[in-house]
């Protein structure tokens, strides 16, 4: 049998459609869910204390698995604030056969002077597994966005390490129509060793975190990115931690790390996320709670 015909046959098609809008008398943000397949769901949105949303994004299948076909579409309209995180890790189970991808496309609208704030718990790719990740953001005038990934290299608990056999991962920011950033990771552990100093050299897991706000000028990224980096140094740790900030092309800048234990990352990325809204926004980030 055609192996593209069998995996056929064990794919899910699960979508998620949300929209944040204001409400009536403009002092919180609330959402609409447009459209809900399993295995991609949602609850109800939390308020947050600066009149914003936050919103737990939920796959009711544990995780993804081969042959997964799903698809995100978010849309934060006009002046208001909205925070999603994931329930927990995302598991990337193993997949069948060689046409057993799974795949993911997220498109992400932020309108005029909104915020979105997308703050998932890592990927996680178990051994065997092919995922393919695709997420496009368009940001209006005046929209904010703090947006990070982190990827773990298997089930470490088990001994897994850089087991999966394929991970893809493509991103596009745009800022009012003009990509601000474009990122593609394609890593085959089996064909290329991630462990080439070229790639990961002795680390295992790495994240990105993008920080963007639509207008501002550049002279404040480059402040920004002083700040952030005397950070960056502060929290590296030589042969264990490494983190480093850059500015984009214009509208923001990204935060990378690359470390040889997953638990150094968390604390980092809300540090870096205090000081960015302080300086961005002038307020203290509402993190959720898992991430203290």
């Amino acid at each position: 049998m055609d192996p593209s015909a069998t995996a056929s046959r064990h794919q899910t098609q699960g979508r998620l459609q949300l929209h944040f809008t204001q409400s009536e008398d403009g002092r919180r943000t609330q959402l609409h869910v447009r459209e809900q397949q399993p295995p991609l769901q949602v609850i109800r949105a939390f308020p947050l204390a600066t009149g914003g949303a936050l919103v737990h994004l939920h796959n009711i299948s544990g995780g993804v698995l081969g042959g997964d076909q799903l698809v995100l579409d978010v849309e934060v309209g006009p002046a208001t604030h909205a925070q999603l995180t994931s329930t927990s890790a995302t598991r990337l189970y193993r997949s069948r056969s060689e046409a057993a991808i799974a795949k993911q496309t997220t498109t992400i609208k932020v309108c005029e002077d909104a915020l979105l704030e997308y703050l998932p718990d890592p990927l996680i790719p178990f051994a065997g597994s092919r995922y393919q990740q695709r997420t496009q953001i368009e940001l209006a005038a005046g929209a904010g966005l703090f947006w990070w990934e982190t990827i773990a290299p298997g089930r470490v608990a088990k001994g897994e390490l850089f087991e999966y056999a394929q991970l893809l991962l493509t991103l596009q920011i745009a800022a009012q129509s003009r990509p601000i950033a474009i990122e593609a990771i394609k890593l085959e552990p089996h064909c290329r060793t991630l462990s080439s100093l070229a790639r990961l050299g002795p680390y295992y897991h790495f994240c990105s975190f993008y920080v963007c706000r639509v207008g501002l000028a550049a002279a404040q990224w480059s402040q920004l990115e002083k700040e952030l980096g005397a950070l960056a140094q502060e929290l590296s740790q030589p042969g264990e931690l490494s983190w480093g900030v850059s500015t984009l092309t214009a509208h923001g800048l990204v935060i990378r790390a690359i470390s040889r234990q997953g638990r150094a990352i968390p604390p980092g990325l809300l540090t870096f996320w205090r000081a960015a809204k302080r300086f961005l926004y002038h307020e203290e980030p509402i993190p959720p709670r898992k991430i203290y």
